[in-house]
């Protein structure tokens, strides 16, 4: 299989509460490689931080509309906050829990 056979056989969508189609794609050993280093090294040691950004950047579209690849903080954020809470919620639902990181509703409200 090539990889663009794979990346597109890997693919979802579904749907938040504002609406919005969200296409999502788990992602694989490079893509968290490549998160780790636009995380930088505090905030990928950070598991609520990188919980909620792994499932930011599991968006490959919104709406039809490509999302490209976030390549540092300030992209990473921008998308969750695009995302929003709605957003974070359909994705987290579809995608289950993140490996290795915290549920991110034990720790809200704190």
């Amino acid at each position: 299989m090539t990889p663009s056979q794979q990346y597109l056989t890997t693919t979802e969508t579904v749907q938040d509460a504002a609406g919005r189609s969200l296409s999502l794609r788990r992602l694989n050993a490079l893509d968290k490689l490549r998160l780790f280093k636009a995380a930088g090294p505090v905030l990928a040691q950070n598991p609520l931080w990188l919980g909620m950004a792994t499932l930011a950047c599991a968006v490959i579209e919104i709406d039809g509309i490509p999302i490209p690849s976030a390549i540092n903080e300030a992209q990473i954020e921008a998308l969750v906050g695009k995302l929003g809470d709605t957003g974070i919620a359909a994705i987290a639902k579809a995608l289950g829990p993140v490996p290795d990181a915290p549920s991110l509703a034990d720790h809200a409200g704190n």
